[in-house]
């Protein structure tokens, strides 16, 4: 019998740094590192945009372990920011600040992005979660990608909070997950055989230069580079830390059931990618509003229904085995309150005030951090 994996959890996030008079991104990650290094060490990061800055927890064994972390390094973040009346938000983009005002980060490997990206990275003023599953064998790696591809559609909707741009609605609820796809090597991971194959596709694209190592392969869930996890780089950054710690709950819950059902020699068939990427579209346009399809049976149902379904059905049975049944069930209340593109847009559509939302999106990154 094969040793199961660790299932550890690693979260990143990315925020938003605001100034609180205008509402505005404000460039100030330079200034933030030299103080924060000192506080926070390697868990902060600078990122492309100078108004951006990015954390990454400890290693975790839980979700409520994770939880601790992601409120610590929160509160470390937000003080640092305080000392310059500044704030910080959790949201997949901001409501409408203009892509084309906001200075890259001065370092030699952002220059790099925007030398080969031109405007496509100058345009990525986008915030994402991404949330690492220890897995130590790199077959199983391979072959829990295969199958939780069929899922990430509906953990996007879960995790939808970018329906604004540049000032405008745009009708979607995950405008990030649009700006990302103009990259490279992104979206929906292809199916994959083995290791080897996976290898060998990353060996080739780097001798032929197209890529300096794996780290540049931005697939939806991946293989991560330098460590051995599945990391999950499909959803929007959550405004709230417990839909932050529920997301990632539900990821390491996924991997422990395919690791179960392997176990008894069974598993999730494995779809096309071009069938999940219809699902996926569908989480973008309407989030938890509209319908997914079931493609065992092909028929459209509610997406809520269909949520609820791969928490109930598919990973119910894991939850209390991993101690995680109070992190994943705030997934509920997530279907019945909405995400934070839902809250939102209903601030926006009560007050008309892209700044109203904007001090929404403050007042709920601080709940149950400050």
């Amino acid at each position: 019998m094969l040793t199961p994996p660790s299932l550890s959890i690693g979260i990143e996030e990315e925020y938003q740094i605001i100034d609180p008079e205008t509402r505005e991104l404000r460039s100030y990650i330079t200034e933030m590192l030299a103080e924060g290094k000192m506080v926070l060490a390697e868990q902060i990061k600078a990122e492309l945009h100078q108004s951006i800055v990015e954390i990454g927890t400890k290693v975790c064994r839980t979700p409520a372990e994770a939880r601790a972390e992601l409120v610590r390094l929160r509160r470390g973040v937000m003080d640092l920011a305080a000392r310059q009346g500044l704030k910080i938000v959790a949201a997949g983009s901001h409501p409408f600040s203009n892509w084309q005002e906001q200075p890259i980060t001065p370092f030699d490997r952002y220059a790099g992005v925007k030398q080969d990206m031109q405007m496509l990275a100058q345009q990525l003023l986008i915030f994402g979660t991404h949330v690492h599953i220890g897995i130590e064998d790199p077959e199983f790696v391979i072959e829990a990608m295969n199958v939780v591809r069929y899922m990430l559609p509906h953990v996007l909707a879960l995790s939808t909070s970018s329906p604004f741009w540049v000032g405008q609605d745009t009708g979607l609820k995950s405008y990030r997950s649009i700006i990302f796809r103009n990259f490279p090597r992104t979206g929906i991971p292809p199916v994959i055989t083995s290791r080897g194959e996976f290898d060998q596709l990353k060996d080739t694209l780097v001798r032929t230069g197209c890529i300096p190592d794996g780290t540049k392969i931005w697939w939806d869930a991946r293989p991560n580079h330098n460590y051995p996890t599945l990391e999950f780089r499909i959803c929007d950054v959550c405004t709230r830390v417990d839909e932050a710690v529920a997301i990632a709950a539900v990821f390491q819950a996924l991997i422990y059931k395919i690791w179960k059902l392997r176990q008894d020699n069974m598993t999730f068939r494995v779809y096309p990618s071009a069938l999940i990427d219809e699902n996926k579209w569908r989480a973008v346009r309407y989030g938890l509003d509209g319908k997914l399809i079931d493609w065992g049976k092909q028929e459209e149902k509610p997406a809520r229904e269909l949520i609820a379904e791969m928490i109930e059905w598919f990973i119910g049975d894991v939850m209390d085995e991993l101690g995680s049944r109070k992190e994943i069930e705030y997934a509920f209340k997530i279907l019945e309150e909405g995400t934070s593109a839902d809250r939102q847009l209903a601030t926006f559509r009560q007050t008309g005030s892209l700044q109203a939302v904007v001090d929404r999106l403050i007042h709920e990154t601080e709940e149950g951090v400050l």
